[in-house]
């Protein structure tokens, strides 16, 4: 999902050497990721009266007059220090939006399945539930997808994460632990614990 690492190194490199169309390509480099990080994390609801483009779009010129400075010491890898400030903007949409408008959109029921429900959602529920039982059908695929929406949704907002980070946003443990806050060996830990949550969801044990 994230733009080349090396091409990405060329890229500051140049920025920091002064080069504007650096910047600009950078930045348009970076443009379709973002979208996808804001998608994952919009509620379905308030996506229907923000648009994510414009929410991107404000990343895009924070991060251009912030770059200087992020040039200057880079504390993290650059394309967590985009997701750290597209997150950072999805939250005062949310809290805003939700806490000026609240009645309205609690009523509002979403029209759309969340942004996660992709081919990267049915690989996990291939990877968490057995399917060779079972003949391969559309029908199959549909009711295993629905399960999956169902059960992230259900998942504690930390544990959902964490899913959609490495398997939607397909960040490495190691981006996941720097933009955690945590070790390697903590984030892989909490992640096989969302894993196993989830499965317990969707496959739970008989009563």
């Amino acid at each position: 999902m994230w733009p080349d690492a090396e091409k990405t190194r060329g890229m500051l490199d140049d920025a920091r050497q002064g080069d504007a169309k650096a910047v600009d390509r950078l930045l348009t480099e970076f443009r379709g990721p973002l979208r996808r990080v804001v998608d994952l994390r919009l509620d379905p609801v308030l996506a229907r009266r923000v648009d994510a483009s414009d929410i991107v779009q404000d990343v895009l010129l924070e991060a251009n007059q912030r770059l200087t400075e992020y040039l200057r010491s880079p504390k993290m890898p650059f394309h967590l220090w985009l997701r750290h400030l597209a997150q950072d903007r999805i939250i005062d949409t949310h809290r805003r939006h939700r806490l000026a408008q609240r009645r309205s959109l609690d009523r509002e029921q979403p029209i759309e399945r969340p942004a996660w429900a992709d081919d990267s959602s049915m690989q996990l529920a291939a990877a968490l539930v057995d399917t060779e039982q079972t003949p391969a059908s559309a029908a199959i695929h549909r009711e295993l997808e629905r399960r999956l929406d169902t059960a992230l949704q259900e998942l504690e907002d930390d544990d959902r994460d964490i899913i959609l980070m490495r398997h939607h946003e397909q960040l490495s443990n190691q981006d996941v632990a720097s933009a955690l806050g945590l070790t390697e060996a903590a984030a892989s830990m909490r992640y096989l614990r969302a894993l196993r949550k989830l499965r317990a969801i969707l496959m739970p044990e008989p009563k």
